[in-house]
Order: structure tokens, then C-alpha cells, then sequence
């Protein structure tokens, strides 16, 4: 069996490769040229195959296999670097990973803002990303399957849970433009919406099995997830509550239109931060968390989110929510 390459070799390669010559490589590593000569030299001899041609020109060259070979020099080297980062931070108390849930109700521009930021300043840190509707997220923190989870329907109190309220969003009642309900225009009444169909949507974590939120319909069609729920709304066939920001562009293109209806709770619905009290977040964790924070206290009130909408026309600006 032949001896693997070592470290040491496979970076005076690169070197060599990056500087153009010996010579060059021989000063960038603080070595002497017959050093790298040799290392180069044994290298090539343990894979079998030549890496530089050498023949007509002062200049080294690659070869076919030296061209390849390059590339996979620099992915182990790379690999290296990334290795070396996690032990830094693992010395440090930073986590090799962190596992998140987070519930549909947070708007997603405000989880792409703050997990693109997670990239940026913990980038040798895993993501495990988990979301799921209603109780998904606090069952996946009880299970231990999350480290933290944001989101709402906070249905179980546990003394071993660490449950902070970090923002807030809301429901509206929504149809398509072409459905019955929206095409009364005016208030709805509970009669109204008792013969249509609402659509909602079941959720499989046993902390909400059963539970039912805003059904006002006698005619009830349940759903798995709310992507589907939103798109059987567009569609017209059925009217439901969908997350304020979930559809901001749909009610700002006219593809769904809110419904007046004081039946429908549409207070809004607070957004917390879950953990377990003997499963405290390690340094990315907790920035999570507080970024999280920061992000939803810029989104919308209810109020301010209804006044945009009846301002809504091609080019306005988005609001902070989305």
C-alpha cells in the first residue's frame, strides 16, 4: 500500500502551482529549493505520476494529472482551514451546530434577513433548520431534536422550558377575488361564512392534535401544511386565516383579498423563543435569539399592516414584515 500524501507535501504543491516556480515557492514558504524540489519529487513518486512537466521551460507546468490533482489539493487544504476554524471555536464555547425550529408564523423575510446575517458571522457553524406548523415547533424543543425554537401556539406550560416573547404576527382572513366572499363587498357576518368552505390546517404534533383555531365554518376542509392552505385559497376554493406577511405581495397584486369579518380573531399573535431550562444556547444560539428580537420588532402592527393594505398599488414599498 502506497503512503498517503501528507499536508506538508500537498501544500509546498499548491504553492508551487500558485507561484509559477520553485524558486518563488522556495520564498513564499521560507525554504530552501532543493527542499521543495525533493518534497515535490517524493510526492510525485508516491502517486506514480508525474505533476510537473519540467522538460523546455524553466517554468514548471502542470500536467493533465498535476491539473487535477491541484484541484483536490486545494479542497483538502480548504477542509483543513474549515477544521481548524470549528476547533478554534469549540475552545472557545462556540457550538459545531445549531438546531432551530421555527414555526410558519414568522414571517420569512425576517427569517431570511437574520439566518443570511447567522451565515455571515458563524460561518464554521452547522444549521439544522427545522419548520412545522402550530405545535411542530415546541414539540421538537421538548424532544431535544431543536436547541431553540421561535414561533407561536405555545400550548403547553413546563417548568422546564425557557419561553421569552420576542415578537408578534397575525392572521387575516383571506379569499380569492373571485370567490363568493369577497364578492358580497361589504362586512361579513357569521351567517356569511357558515355555508363556504374554510380551509385549515391540521396539525400532526401532538400539542395541538384536536385543537381548532378560528373555525367559523360548518363546511371544513383540513390541510397538512399552510403552503397548501395558501395555495387552495388563491385557487378559490375556500376562504381561511393566512399570516399577515405570509401573503403581503398576493393582497398587494390582488391575488387575495382580506375579508371583513369581526368573527375572525385577528389580534395579534405573539412570537416567542423557546429552550429548554437544562439545554441553555451556546454563543450562536443566543445571537440567534436576540437577532430574532431585533427583526420582529421591526415588523408591522396590525394596524399599520391594514392601512398598507388599503394603500396597496404596483411599486410601493415593502414593509419590514415581508
Amino acid at each position: 500500500m502506497l503512503p498517503n500524501p501528507t499536508l506538508d507535501q500537498l501544500q509546498v504543491f499548491l504553492t508551487v502551482a500558485e507561484s509559477g516556480s520553485f524558486s518563488a515557492a522556495s520564498r513564499a514558504l521560507n525554504r530552501a529549493q532543493s527542499v521543495i524540489s525533493y518534497t515535490i519529487a517524493n510526492l510525485e513518486a508516491q502517486l506514480e505520476m508525474p505533476l510537473f512537466e519540467r522538460s523546455g521551460s524553466r517554468q514548471p507546468k502542470l500536467t493533465d494529472a498535476g491539473r487535477v490533482m491541484l484541484e483536490d489539493a486545494r479542497r483538502i487544504l480548504s477542509d483543513l482551514q474549515v477544521m481548524r476554524a470549528r476547533v478554534k471555536g469549540l475552545k472557545t464555547g462556540l457550538e459545531a451546530e445549531v438546531a432551530v425550529a421555527i414555526s410558519v408564523m414568522v414571517p420569512v423575510h425576517a427569517t431570511v434577513d437574520v439566518l443570511r446575517e447567522f451565515r455571515d458571522r458563524f460561518p464554521y457553524v452547522s444549521l439544522r433548520l427545522d419548520t412545522g406548523e402550530l405545535g411542530s415547533m415546541l414539540e421538537l424543543v421538548t424532544s431535544g431534536k431543536s436547541t431553540i425554537g421561535i414561533g407561536g401556539s405555545v400550548v403547553k406550560q413546563d417548568d422546564a422550558l425557557v419561553i421569552e416573547r420576542i415578537g408578534h404576527s397575525f392572521m387575516m382572513p383571506v379569499a380569492a377575488p373571485t370567490h363568493p366572499l369577497a364578492l358580497l363587498g361589504r362586512p361579513l357576518t357569521l351567517a356569511d361564512v357558515r355555508e363556504e368552505v374554510q380551509l385549515v390546517v391540521t396539525d400532526a404534533s401532538n400539542l395541538t392534535n384536536g385543537k381548532d383555531f378560528n373555525v367559523l365554518s360548518y363546511k371544513i376542509w383540513h390541510l397538512s401544511d399552510i403552503a397548501t392552505k395558501h395555495q387552495l385559497i388563491r385557487g378559490g376554493l375556500g376562504w381561511g386565516g393566512l399570516p399577515a406577511s405570509f401573503i403581503m405581495e398576493d393582497l398587494q397584486k390582488g391575488r387575495l383579498v382580506p375579508l371583513a369579518l369581526d368573527a375572525y380573531d385577528q389580534s395579534e399573535y405573539p412570537l416567542y423563543a423557546v429552550r429548554k431550562v437544562d439545554n441553555p444556547p451556546g454563543p450562536a444560539a443566543a445571537w440567534m435569539i436576540e437577532a430574532f428580537r431585533s427583526r420582529l420588532a421591526r415588523c408591522p402592527n396590525q394596524e399599520d399592516f391594514k392601512s398598507a393594505v388599503e394603500m396597496f398599488h404596483p411599486g410601493d414599498k415593502r414593509l419590514a414584515a415581508e
